[in-house]
């Protein structure tokens, strides 16, 4: 059965045949589907300033109410035609997303084509993203609790665990951040916008010499080599881990000394055996001190610049379980943002850059200000 596009459409019959092939599982269960843009310019009253909910590098997302009364977010992807850069993302998020079932995943529901426009339509998450909530302006932040944090924490781990152990083929997502971890209703997190993400086949690497990713997010290795692996999102997750503990952005520029740096900090902090005052000021004495070390621990093992050095997804949730004993273990050097950065500024570099302080594009935007 062919997939059926809309008039208009610019993909090739080889892009048509992956969506297809992405979209198999889905047309069986019956989940997945084609809305057309009418559909999605109503339930966005017209894509209104209003029902705009987040903007990152690949695009804008609104929330939408469907004729069906549900609530859906709608991620309008941003086109380069001189590239077709974006063509790529819609479909490595529509094969990565289109047969995975996963609590702390982000659904995608449906897909719309129109013209040169990609739109992707996921279950609406009423609570934003951690970005947001966690580190956004201080009017919209929320004051998380320890056990709320640390249920985010073990959410996000378990998520990237499916997808580095028990999807087949194995899926790197390549831009795990703050703004691409968002909230449901009860708060669960779910590990959102695929439309960077690598899946992995028998060789489980892979070598591109397009390095794309979050500058302070980004694994030492594959900026420098262009070699991706799943240690390469382990890396980002150890970053995350090391915000969530602290409440701090990865990178925060103070004009009186400059930019700072998360995973700098949390390493001095080891060093001097201060690892307490890494801990977020909101939650004053409310946590238990053990097990926030321990969090920070693993989120410095996690970021270890030698990648064979960091755990295992699945190693990890057991670390921060307490389900293993982290009494003997070892952290050395973790990779550091500075070093990327004179890597970016370095014109003998030979992998093609898509780094920026912000986004997974170069642009100024902040690492939180996407929704999807």
């Amino acid at each position: 059965m062919k997939f059926p596009l809309p008039c208009g459409t610019c993909f090739s019959s080889s892009q048509q045949n992956d969506i297809e092939n992405s979209r198999h599982d889905e047309e069986n269960q019956g989940n997945f589907r084609l809305f057309t843009y009418n559909e999605l310019r109503s339930a966005t009253n017209g894509f209104h300033a209003s029902n705009k909910v987040g903007e990152g590098g690949f695009g804008t997302v609104y929330k939408g109410r469907l004729r069906d009364e549900s609530i859906v977010g709608v991620k309008v992807l941003s086109i380069e035609l001189e590239s077709m850069r974006g063509e790529r993302e819609f479909i490595a998020e529509l094969a990565a997303l289109s047969d995975i079932r996963h609590e702390n995943l982000v659904r995608l529901r449906g897909c719309c084509v129109d013209g040169a426009t990609r739109y992707l339509v996921y279950d609406y998450m009423e609570n934003n993203s951690l970005s947001h909530t966690l580190l956004g302006p201080e009017q919209n932040r929320i004051k998380f609790s320890w056990e709320a944090r640390k249920e985010i924490s073990l959410g996000i781990a378990r998520g990237l665990a499916y997808l580095h152990e028990e999807v087949e083929p194995h899926i790197v997502h390549r831009d795990i951040k703050a703004s691409n971890i968002l909230l449901d209703n009860n708060f669960k997190p779910r590990v959102g916008d695929f439309g960077l993400s690598k899946i992995l086949r028998e060789n489980r690497s892979h070598i591109s010499t397009r390095v794309a990713g979050t500058i302070g997010y980004l694994a030492p290795e594959y900026a420098i080599s262009g070699r991706l692996t799943r240690k390469s999102d382990v890396y980002s997750f150890g970053v995350l881990l090391l915000e969530i503990v602290s409440g701090r952005e990865v990178v925060v520029f103070d004009m009186e000394h400059g930019e700072h740096y998360l995973v700098q900090k949390a390493w001095d902090a080891y060093k001097d055996n201060k690892l307490l005052d890494l801990v977020d000021s909101v939650l004053e004495t409310n946590f238990p001190e053990e097990e926030a070390v321990r969090f920070i621990k693993v989120g410095l093992l996690c970021v270890q610049e030698n990648a064979t050095l960091r755990p295992a997804m699945p190693r990890a949730i057991k670390m921060l379980a307490n389900e293993i004993d982290m009494g003997d273990v070892e952290i050395s050097q973790p990779g550091l943002v500075t070093d990327l950065m004179s890597i970016k500024m370095d014109p003998h570099h030979s992998s093609q850059s898509v780094l920026s302080r912000g986004s997974t594009t170069l642009s100024s935007q902040s690492p939180h200000t996407a929704y999807f």
